[in-house]
């Protein structure tokens, strides 16, 4: 059963934060907002990079995270790895919080990301832009579904 106070992973995936060149801004904006509804959640950097994605996401499910939220790596720059890092992982994809997520951004540039949701070994995972204002807009879409997903895959009857 999900309760409160559950582990949340947050996984900024930037090149220059992995690098100590930027701090890390929208990763920590998701932490603060997770905490707020209940979830203690952690922050992990990474490069933009499909293993160390890969290996972030299997490290917070062997941690005991039941949410994980990626931060970055949506877009359509070359180095935007993040969506592809998803590949084979999601059993299954749930294409409905991702397009939920995009319908809820507030800038027109909300529309190019290709931000993906699914489960992955009893988590729900999300892929959120890397913006802070991604992660206010997103975030609150994650959470308005986040406990019935994991009830769900606890095996409780829908509510």
């Amino acid at each position: 059963m999900t309760s409160p106070g559950q582990l949340a992973r947050v996984v900024t995936v930037s090149d220059r934060s992995a690098a100590g060149v930027r701090a890390d801004v929208s990763g920590p904006r998701a932490a603060e907002l997770l905490t707020a509804a209940g979830w203690r959640a952690e922050v992990a950097v990474v490069p933009d990079d499909v293993v160390a994605i890969q290996d972030a996401l299997r490290r917070a499910i062997g941690d005991g995270a039941r949410l994980i939220i990626t931060t970055g790596g949506t877009g359509v720059s070359a180095r935007d790895v993040t969506p592809e890092a998803m590949e084979g992982l999601f059993q299954p994809e749930v294409p409905g919080i991702a397009d939920a997520i995009r319908r809820a951004g507030s800038v027109a540039a909300a529309m190019l990301s290709r931000g993906r949701a699914g489960i992955v070994d009893a988590a729900l995972v999300v892929n959120l832009a890397g913006s802070p204002g991604a992660v206010a807009d997103g975030i609150p879409v994650v959470l308005s579904v986040a406990r019935h997903v994991l009830a769900q895959l606890d095996g409780e009857d829908h509510a």
